[in-house]
C-alpha cells in the first residue's frame, strides 16, 4: 500500500512537470497566491527582458540555463505584485529600470569628493541630495550602510553631491555644513550626524553636531562663511542643473541616470545587475 502511494505521488509530480504546471519560475514568484499571482503572471507573460533573451520573461524563465537578468526581473515583478502593486504600476517600473541602462553618461566632477565604501569598487553611485530633504535622510544612510557593511560592500562606492533645494528651509546652510565637513575630512560623519538629527534640525546646533562628528568646532564655524567653499557649493548645484537634476534624491550609477524605484533593495539589485552585465 505504501509503495503504491509513493508511486502515485511520483507519477503526479512527473505529470505536473511535463504539463508545465510545476513551479518553473523563482522562489519569490512561486510563493505568490491568488490575485497577486495573477498580476505577476500577466506581467511575466507580456513583458520582455531588455537583454539576454528575446522572449517574454515567462518564456525566458523556461530556457536553460536561465539568464540571470531574467531571474532578477522576475523577482522584481513578483516582489511588487506581492506588495499589492497593480499590473500597470509594475510595467511602468520595468520601463524605468530599462531606461536606467540606456542614455548618455553624464559628467560628474568627483575630484576632492569623499567616498563611502571601497574606493576600488567597480560600480559608482552618485547621489545629488539636499541636506534638508526628508527622503534623502532615509535613503542616503541606507545606501551608505549598504556600501560599507551590506549587500554592496566591495561592489560599489558612494558619493554625495550637495544639491540644496530652495523650498527646503535652511537647505543652503545645511549644505554649507557638508562642504565645510568635507574640507575638514569628515564629510560622511557629518552627513550621517545631520540626517540622524533631521527632525531636530537647528542651524544653531550645527557646531555641536560637527563636534560630535569629530570636527574642530572653531574651524568648522569659520568655514561656514568661507566664500571659496560657498563657490564650491554653487558649482555642485550648477553641475546638477546641467545634468538635469531638479529633485532630490537623484541618482547616477556609473554616470547614467537611474530612473527606477528609489528603494534600497531595487537599487542594490540594479547595481548588481550592471556589474554582471559589465563582466559578460
Amino acid at each position: 500500500m505504501r509503495n503504491r502511494f509513493a508511486i502515485s505521488v511520483l507519477a503526479l509530480a512527473i505529470w505536473m512537470l511535463l504539463s508545465g504546471r510545476a513551479a518553473a519560475q523563482t522562489k519569490i514568484c512561486d510563493a505568490l497566491r491568488g490575485a497577486q499571482r495573477e498580476v505577476a503572471q500577466a506581467v511575466l507573460s507580456s513583458q520582455h527582458p531588455y537583454d539576454c533573451c528575446d522572449g517574454t520573461i515567462a518564456a525566458c524563465l523556461k530556457k536553460r540555463p536561465v539568464c540571470r537578468l531574467v531571474e532578477r526581473l522576475a523577482d522584481d515583478v513578483c516582489r511588487r505584485a506581492g506588495a499589492g502593486k497593480s499590473r500597470a504600476e509594475i510595467e511602468r517600473e520595468l520601463e524605468r529600470r530599462a531606461a536606467s541602462t540606456m542614455g548618455r553618461k553624464h559628467a560628474i566632477d568627483l575630484g576632492g569628493a569623499a567616498v563611502a565604501g571601497d574606493a576600488g569598487a567597480k560600480a559608482t553611485i552618485v547621489v545629488y541630495a539636499c541636506a534638508r530633504c526628508p527622503f534623502c535622510a532615509r535613503l542616503v544612510p541606507a545606501l551608505h550602510e549598504s556600501v560599507t557593511n551590506g549587500r554592496l560592500k566591495g561592489k560599489a562606492k558612494l558619493y554625495l553631491r550637495p544639491f540644496p533645494i530652495r523650498k527646503h528651509q535652511h537647505s543652503t546652510v545645511a549644505a554649507m555644513a557638508l562642504v565645510a565637513a568635507n574640507k575638514l575630512g569628515r564629510f560622511w560623519d557629518m552627513v550621517l550626524t545631520m540626517y540622524s538629527n533631521f527632525d531636530r534640525f537647528d542651524p544653531a546646533k550645527l557646531p555641536d553636531w560637527a563636534s560630535s562628528a569629530g570636527l574642530d568646532r572653531d574651524k568648522f564655524r569659520a568655514l561656514l562663511d568661507d566664500p571659496a567653499l560657498r563657490e564650491k557649493l554653487a558649482e555642485s548645484k550648477k553641475e546638477g542643473v546641467r545634468n538635469k537634476v531638479d529633485v532630490t534624491p537623484t541618482i547616477f550609477i556609473d554616470g547614467r541616470r537611474y530612473q527606477a524605484s528609489l528603494d534600497r533593495e531595487t537599487i542594490e539589485d540594479f547595481v548588481e545587475e550592471r556589474l554582471e552585465q559589465a563582466a559578460r
